[in-house]
Order: C-alpha cells, then sequence, then structure tokens
C-alpha cells in the first residue's frame, strides 16, 4: 500500500496569509483544542445532514444500514446550496421540493433549534473557493453551531469536507491535496472556531486516497480507476456513496469501519451497486487510516 498522506502533516494555516483574522483562537490553541479528541459515542446517534447533491438521499441512508437499527437521521437538502441560503429565512433553494420530498426531510432551523439531536453534519456548496468569497461560509458555519450547541450543549457539528469537479483544470487530486487546508480549514473551519472543536469528516481525502491507491495498482476488483466513483463529473454513483458512507460512520460513531456489510440499499429500498469484496476491503481499511491520522475528525489515536 502507497505512504498514507496525512492531511496533519500539513500543520495549520496563519490565517494572515488569506487575509483572514475572524478567529480569536491562535494556533497553539487549536492544535491543543483537537488534541483533546472525542469520546467514542455510547450508543446509537440522532443525527442532521445539512446540504446538497453531495450529501443526497442515498449516503445518509447508507450510514444508518452501517451505524445499526438504532441510528436515525433527517435532513434538508438543495441544488449547489450554501450554508447561508439554508440559514436565511425566505431564501429560495433551488431544487427544495425535490430534494426534500421523502420521509426524512425536516427544516433546518427547526431541526437545530429542536436539541433532537447528537450531531450536525453541515457542509458548503461547491465551487468552494467561490463560496468563501461570495457567502460568508464561516460566519455562516458559526451561526450553525451555536445554534445547535443552543439548543443541545452535547451536540457534535462536524463540517463534511466534500470535493470538486473531476475535470477541474488544477488537477483533481491537487486540489484534494491544497483545498482542505486553504479552504475548509483556513477559510470555513478555522476562522468559525472559539472555544469548541468543530470536526471535519474528511470525505474528499478519503475519496483521493482511494483513488490514488487504486491506480497505483491498476485496479481493485470492481473499480478500475476514479470514474467508478461517480456517475457524471461531481456526482458520486453507488461506490463512492458507500466509501463516503463508510467514512461518516468512522467519524460519528469512531468506528474502524473493518469488516462492515458491502451489499447495502439506497434511500428507496433499491439494491445499491456494491463494491467486490477485495475494494469494499481497501475501502474500509484506507477510511480508518485517514480518520484516524487527521486530528480534526474527534477520533484518537489510542482508538486503533
Amino acid at each position: 500500500m502507497s505512504r498514507l498522506f496525512n492531511p496533519a502533516a500539513a500543520g495549520l494555516l496563519v490565517l494572515a496569509a488569506f487575509g483572514f483574522n475572524e478567529s480569536s483562537v491562535g494556533s497553539a490553541e487549536i492544535d491543543a483544542l483537537y488534541a483533546r479528541g472525542t469520546e467514542a459515542p455510547a450508543g446509537a446517534l440522532r443525527v442532521f445532514h445539512l446540504g446538497h447533491s453531495l450529501v443526497g438521499r442515498d449516503m445518509p441512508a447508507m450510514v444508518a444500514q452501517l451505524a445499526g437499527a438504532d441510528h436515525r437521521y433527517e435532513s434538508q437538502l438543495g441544488w449547489g446550496t450554501t450554508m447561508k441560503e439554508h440559514w436565511e429565512p425566505g431564501t429560495s433553494i433551488k431544487g427544495f421540493e425535490l430534494e426534500n420530498g421523502h420521509p426524512r426531510y425536516r427544516p433546518a432551523r427547526e431541526a437545530v433549534a429542536s436539541g433532537d439531536y447528537d450531531a450536525f453534519v453541515l457542509t458548503e456548496m461547491v465551487e468552494i473557493k467561490d463560496a468563501v468569497r461570495y457567502f460568508d461560509s464561516s460566519a455562516y458555519m458559526k451561526r450553525w453551531a451555536e445554534a445547535g450547541w443552543k439548543a443541545n450543549p452535547q451536540a457534535r457539528i462536524y463540517l463534511y469536507e466534500t470535493w470538486h469537479p473531476l475535470d477541474d483544470p488544477e488537477g483533481w487530486l491537487q486540489r484534494i491535496d491544497r483545498d482542505l487546508s486553504r479552504y475548509w480549514e483556513g477559510r470555513i473551519l478555522v476562522p468559525a472556531l472559539r472555544d469548541r472543536a468543530i470536526h471535519v469528516i474528511p470525505a474528499g481525502q478519503v475519496l483521493g486516497r482511494f483513488v490514488r491507491e487504486v491506480e497505483a495498482r491498476g485496479g481493485v476488483g470492481n473499480v478500475a480507476d476514479r470514474s467508478a466513483l461517480f456517475t457524471d463529473g461531481i456526482h458520486l454513483s453507488d461506490l463512492g456513496t458507500y466509501l463516503v458512507a463508510l467514512t461518516h460512520v468512522a467519524v460519528l460513531y469512531h468506528r474502524d469501519p473493518l469488516g462492515l456489510p458491502h451489499e447495502l440499499q439506497r434511500a428507496d429500498g433499491s439494491a445499491a451497486n456494491a463494491p467486490d469484496a477485495e475494494a469494499a476491503r481497501l475501502m474500509q481499511e484506507i477510511v480508518w487510516e485517514v480518520v484516524t491520522s487527521y486530528p480534526k475528525t474527534g477520533v484518537r489515536a489510542h482508538e486503533l
């Protein structure tokens, strides 16, 4: 297996390098904040997913199947929707009726104020550099987090790191490597921090790591290359959805996914296209390697 890319090795960005100085937390304090990790949950979770088509209906449904029968979830989705658009009342969200026409929908502002949830998983629109430039990503990350903690001080807040189109001129893998620190951390997460950690579900890092391994080997099982993980230039196939669902389970539950089922259903109950046993095992191994090597997941090394 090729050497694991460790996102933590890049270190924390100095916000001033981006012209961004909103955080009242210094780099040493941030290191300490994430060094603490979090305790694994004692039981099943109720989770709220906020986002767009890179969340979708099928990924949270797969998380529930992997997590166990007592796992509960709801969501609010749109098409390319920003955290700001989800927050602001009266904002028209593209695709709202279609994406939320299912039993798992719950209005996001109602959900965050309810105190019903153990975890909120938030993501931002892509193109991520446009989101942070035009839609106040860090400010709305902070608003969602503070609203969640006000309603339930024990709630955990997560930023779901996604990805960008496969044909990005900068290079898909190159952007996976660079965007974690320069945008997801440097322009959204770190400026939103105060005295509590917001953790990261590093799906982009997992996708990049898995693609590197598969393509270095010339294919693994029924995954020939990166195209097997996508239906188009950015949206996930069932195989990609499974990989991202594993990442959520590993972070939310502090659970090594090795040995979890790989034949699952979509949200509508139909059978998903499954990775074969060889590909599924590699997915599970890589998820745990990435999750446990990156302190901002909250999954501590001693849980190995």
